[in-house]
C-alpha cells in the first residue's frame, strides 16, 4: 500500500490521497471554511481595491485608465501564475504554498501603503499582493478536492460562494476605510486583514491513511521502500492534454473568460447612460451579488444529485448557455426595471458557472492530476481576462453603446457552451465504467489491490485448513490399516 506523505525536510507533503478516502466530513468542514475566506479575497480583492482609485488619480495626478492597470495585474497574477503554483505544490505541498502567499499578500499591501508613484503600486498590490492571492487561491481548492468526494459539488458551491460574499462586505468597508483613514490606512487595514490567509493556510491539514494492524506489519517494508531511490515526481504533468475531455474543457473556458466578466464591469455604467443616478445604479451591483451568493450553493446541492453528477459537463454547458442568452436578451434593456431583471437573472446564471466551474475540471481529470490541470487552466483563461474587458471597452468607444458590448458577450459565452457540449457529445467516448468509478467516489486503486489480495488470503486460508483436515484423515486411516496389518 503506498502512502500519501513523503518527508522532505521533517515536513510532511500532501502529494496526493493515493490509498487515503477522501473523509468528505470531519476535518474537512474546516478546510471548506478555509476555501470559503481564500476564494472570497482572491476574487473580490481586485474590485474591492478599485475604490480608492479616485484618491490615487488626486494624489498622483494620473487618469483612471492607469489606476484601472492595478486590478488587472492582480487578476493577470491570480490567473497567469497557474502553473508555477502547480510546480509549488507538487514540490512542497499546499500548506507551506498558502502560509507564505498569506505573507505576500499582505506585504504588498503594507508596502503599496508608502508608495510615492503609481508603478510602486503596481509592483506592490498588482505583482506582489496578487502573487501572494494566487498562491492561496489555487492549493484551497486542491486541498478541497482530497478532502470531498461524495459531498464535492456542495462543497464546491460553498466554497464558491465566498466571492459573492466578500464583495458585498470588503467594497463597502474599503469606503469607510478610504472616508476614515485615507488610501494609505485604507492599505495597511486591507493588508492586516489579508494576514487572515495564513490562518486558512494553517487549516490545510494533508490527508495521512489511518493505521490499520496489517499497516504495522508493513511498517518495516515500508521504510525499506523509501530508503530506495523513487522516481521523481512530475512538478507540472503535462500528459493532462492527452485528455479530450481536458482539452475541450480548456477551450471552452478560454472563450467563456472572454465574455463571462464583461457584464459585471458595464453594467453600472449602462445605467448611468440611460440617465440614473449613481447610488441606483451602484445598487444593480448589489442585486447581482445578492443573487449571486444563493446560487451557488444551490448549484452545488443539485451538481450532487445521483441523477445529475454523471452528467455535470452538461449542467455546466446549459449554465454557460444560459448566462450567454441572459447578455444578448439583456442587451435589449432600456429602462432601470429591465436592468434589474438582467441583473437577476445574471447573477443566478454567473453564480451557477461559479459553482460548476471547478467540480467539473475535477470530474474531468481527476484527483491526482488536477493540481497541474488547474494551474494549466488558468494560465490560458489569463490570457482571456486581460483581452476580455478590455475589448469590450474598445468596442464601447467605437459604437457609443452598450448594447453591442453585452451583445459581445453574450455570443462568447453562448460559443463556449456550445463547444463544451458538443464536444463533449461528439468526441468523447462512452466507457464502460461506473459512474462512481469515474467520479472517484471510492477508495484509491492501490487500496482496492491491497483489499483484494486480503480476500484471496481469506479464501486461502479456509481452503488451508480444510486440506489439513483431509490429511490428517488419511493419515489417521493409513495409520489404521498398519496397526491391522501388523496385529494380522
Amino acid at each position: 500500500m503506498q502512502h500519501s506523505e513523503s518527508i522532505m525536510g521533517g515536513a510532511v507533503v500532501d502529494d496526493g490521497p493515493t490509498g487515503v478516502k477522501a473523509p468528505d466530513g470531519g476535518w474537512g468542514w474546516a478546510v471548506l471554511v478555509g476555501c470559503f475566506i481564500i476564494t472570497g479575497f482572491s476574487y473580490a480583492f481586485p474590485k474591492a481595491v478599485s475604490v480608492f482609485f479616485k484618491e490615487l488619480i488626486r494624489e498622483f495626478d494620473i487618469g483612471y485608465s492607469d489606476t484601472a492597470w492595478i486590478s488587472s495585474i492582480l487578476l493577470a497574477m491570480l490567473y497567469g501564475t497557474g502553473p508555477l503554483c502547480s510546480v509549488l505544490v507538487n514540490k512542497f505541498g499546499c500548506r507551506p504554498v498558502m502560509m507564505v502567499g498569506g505573507l505576500f499578500a499582505s506585504l504588498g499591501m503594507i508596502l503599496a501603503s508608502f508608495a510615492t508613484s503609481i508603478i510602486h503600486i503596481y509592483l506592490c498590490t498588482g505583482v506582489i499582493t496578487g502573487l501572494g492571492l494566487a498562491l492561496n487561491f489555487q492549493p484551497s481548492l486542491i486541498m478541497l478536492n482530497r478532502y470531498f468526494s461524495e459531498k464535492r459539488p456542495l462543497a464546491n458551491g460553498l466554497a464558491a460562494a465566498g466571492s459573492p460574499v466578500a464583495l458585498c462586505c470588503l467594497s463597502p468597508l474599503g469606503q469607510v476605510l478610504q472616508y476614515l483613514y485615507g488610501w494609505r490606512g485604507g492599505f495597511l487595514i486591507l493588508g492586516g486583514m489579508l494576514l487572515n490567509c495564513c490562518a486558512c493556510g494553517a487549516l490545510m491539514r494533508p490527508l495521512v491513511p489511518p493505521k490499520k494492524p496489517q499497516d504495522l506489519e508493513q511498517s518495516s517494508l515500508a521504510a525499506e521502500e523509501e530508503k530506495k531511490p523513487q522516481p521523481k515526481k512530475k512538478l507540472l504533468d503535462f500528459s493532462v492534454f492527452k485528455d479530450r475531455g481536458f482539452v475541450i474543457y480548456t477551450v471552452a473556458a478560454s472563450i467563456m473568460v472572454l465574455g463571462l466578466f464583461v457584464p459585471p464591469v458595464f453594467v453600472v455604467n449602462y445605467a448611468k447612460g440611460l440617465g440614473y443616478e449613481d447610488t441606483k445604479s451602484a445598487l444593480l451591483l448589489t442585486i447581482l451579488g445578492f443573487v449571486d451568493m444563493f446560487a451557488r450553493p444551490a448549484s452545488g446541492l443539485i451538481a450532487g444529485l445521483k441523477c445529475v453528477r454523471p452528467r455535470s459537463v452538461y449542467l455546466f454547458s446549459f449554465a454557460m448557455l444560459f448566462n450567454g442568452c441572459t447578455d444578448l436578451i439583456g442587451s435589449q434593456a432600456s429602462d432601470y426595471g429591465g436592468l434589474v431583471v438582467f441583473c437577476i437573472f445574471f447573477g443566478i446564471s454567473y453564480g451557477m458557472v461559479g459553482a460548476l466551474q471547478f467540480e467539473v475540471l475535477m470530474a474531468i481529470v481527476g484527483t491526482e492530476k488536477f493540481s497541474s490541470a488547474i494551474g494549466l487552466v488558468l494560465l490560458m483563461e489569463a490570457i482571456a481576462v486581460l483581452v476580455g474587458p478590455p475589448g469590450a471597452g474598445r468596442l464601447l468607444d467605437v459604437t457609443h453603446q452598450y448594447m453591442y458590448v453585452f451583445l459581445l458577450a453574450g455570443c462568447e459565452v453562448t460559443i463556449s457552451a456550445i463547444v463544451i457540449a458538443l464536444g463533449n457529445f461528439l468526441c468523447i467516448n462512452k466507457k464502460q465504467e461506473d459512474p462512481e468509478a469515474k467520479m472517484e467516489m471510492a477508495v484509491a486503486a492501490s487500496e482496492k489491490e491491497v483489499l483484494s489480495c486480503q480476500e484471496k488470503e481469506d479464501e486461502e486460508e479456509p481452503k488451508g485448513k480444510e486440506n489439513g483436515k483431509l490429511s490428517a484423515a488419511k493419515g489417521g486411516e493409513e495409520s489404521i490399516e498398519d496397526s491391522t496389518e501388523t496385529s494380522l
